[in-house]
């Protein structure tokens, strides 16, 4: 029977391996309901990736899932009739994505998969000689934009060993008596996806970035030649929008994010908005000002984060108010050592390297938001920033870019400029840095608007009654936008000493600091 107090809880690339915005996010869900059993199900690289929380006495079990590494399963593929039934499945599949006007029926398909998976068969499967000549023969149909580029037999190899890769996850089994939570869009919907299907298990799906946008500004980047990279977004859009409509129920952290999801297929009556929140008791007033003018930036030093935009307007604002400092707090994760590089040679180049510190990882991030006098947000892609509202509610003025929410998380409290433009990013700064008076103004409306609007409980309430809604008690959740007339209450609440959220490891990362 499911009561909404067992939830596995879906991961793809952050929680409990990584700090950061989503990661802290987890962390914050499960702590805050310890009466709720958890089972995590992360999935990572190679398997062997650190566990870096520590992970609270609710997660009664967590199981990693490697993307990479063995192929999991039996050697031998499917034969005789459970081949010609694969087959049929992988044609109808491909040409779901490849050809949409063949109307073929992506999620049959995928299910299809999902009884191989579980049975170990699945990777030798989408291996054999047989899958391999079905993608040529679709891939070069005439009419098909793919057949112009020409693709080859290594691009074939290249695509299914990807696709192999992807769809690893649709092997995993959830319990039936649970409710399945994928954190993100994409490869951690695949086991929800199944166990709706084959076991009735109801479906919640949370977005923080918009997973698809990700990937194609990820792919742009990617060394593979078009063929293949079409294949691969194909095949992401297909699953993603059948997440959209598969899912029992869908809570993107802003209205942003809501509106890529109807467009993606998802039905409007399923959509509800919960944002994300802070504690406030750990992200205090930063108190006074720095005696030098400051800029101050925290994340994950990551080109998803363009901080180079960061960095030219910066050089403007030198060129009028020399005295300034940059300060960019927040580590270099594995693999972004030469992003860092990147930037200190731009650096060099502009000018600005006696004014600029990369300060790394610090354990109180308040005080992060306090070394400066504004709090600078650059990014090309966001959901709903954990460091706008951990920034906000420290009484830090923000100056950020125009994408995902964070117009919903600033409101009027902040200034907002479009991404990769540093003249403007660099103007706004300039004048919240010579008018005192507005600028401590809105520091102050930025902290009470948190605790109106975006705190940790408010949050956490809001998934409890969501769990228990979707395991069929009588509970319904309807989002709700309220003001706090007393925030001092708020700020006492004992519920915020009670789940102890500050001894977690915090650092920052994607969609916000989340330190």
């Amino acid at each position: 029977m499911r009561t909404g107090r067992h939830v596995t809880m879906l991961t793809e690339g952050t929680y409990p391996h990584v700090h950061g915005g989503v990661s802290t996010w987890c962390d914050q869900l499960v702590k805050g309901m310890p009466e709720v059993d958890f089972h995590v199900v992360s999935l990572t690289g190679s398997g062997r990736e650190p566990v870096t929380w520590e992970l609270p006495p609710n997660v009664r079990r967590h199981t990693t899932v490697p993307t990479w590494g063995p192929r999991p399963g039996h050697r031998r593929a499917p034969y005789g009739r459970a081949r010609r039934r694969f087959i049929d499945a992988y044609e109808r599949f491909l040409l779901s994505f490849l050809d949409p006007e063949a109307r073929c029926d992506f999620g049959e398909a995928l299910h299809e998969f999902a009884r191989l998976a579980r049975d170990g068969r699945l990777s030798a499967a989408l291996r054999t000689e047989s899958a391999l000549r079905s993608l040529m023969w679709i891939w070069t149909m005439p009419h098909l934009p793919t057949a112009a580029a020409g693709p080859t037999v290594h691009d074939a190899l290249t695509a299914t060993d990807l696709l192999e890769h992807a769809l690893r996850p649709l092997g995993v089994r959830i319990a039936e008596h649970s409710v399945a939570h994928a954190v993100s869009s994409g490869l951690a919907t695949l086991p929800a996806l199944a166990a709706r299907r084959l076991d009735g298990v109801p479906f919640l799906l949370t977005e923080h970035g918009i997973y698809l946008r990700e990937r194609y500004l990820g792919h742009r980047r990617d060394a593979q030649r078009w063929p293949v990279k079409a294949f691969m977004l194909g095949f992401y859009r297909a699953l993603n929008s059948h997440g959209y409509r598969a899912a029992d129920l869908i809570t993107p952290c802003n209205q942003y994010n809501r509106r890529w999801e109807e467009r993606g297929g998802a039905e409007a009556d399923r959509i509800r908005t919960v944002y994300n929140g802070v504690d406030p008791a750990a992200f205090p007033h930063a108190g006074p000002e720095p005696d030098v003018p400051t800029l101050t930036w925290c994340g994950r030093v990551d080109p998803i984060k363009d901080l180079e935009t960061l960095l030219r307007a910066y050089a403007m604002v030198r060129a009028e108010l020399p005295e300034t400092r940059l300060r960019l707090f927040g580590p270099v994760p594995p693999g972004g050592e030469a992003y860092r590089t990147r930037l200190e040679k731009l650096a060099a180049e502009l000018g600005v390297t006696d004014g600029l510190t990369f300060e790394g990882r610090v354990s109180e991030v308040w005080r992060a938001y306090a070394a400066g006098h504004l709090v600078m947000l650059s990014s090309i892609s966001e959901g709903f920033p954990f460091s706008l509202i951990e920034a906000m509610s420290c009484g830090r003025t923000t100056i950020s870019t125009d994408v995902g929410g964070v117009r919903e998380a600033v409101g009027d409290t902040g200034l907002v400029v479009p991404p990769r433009e540093p003249e403007k990013m660099a103007a706004a700064a300039l004048t919240l840095l010579k008018d005192d008076e507005r600028r401590l103004r809105l520091a102050e409306s930025s902290r009470q608007r948190v605790i109106d609007r975006f705190t940790l409980r408010r949050c956490v309430d809001n998934f409890r009654t969501i769990y228990q809604e979707l395991a069929g008690q009588a509970e319904v959740y309807e989002p709700t936008l309220e003001t706090v007339t007393d925030w001092t209450a708020e700020l006492r609440d004992p519920w915020y000493a009670s789940t102890a959220l500050w001894g977690s490891p915090r650092t920052t990362s994607e969609g916000g600091t989340g330190w």
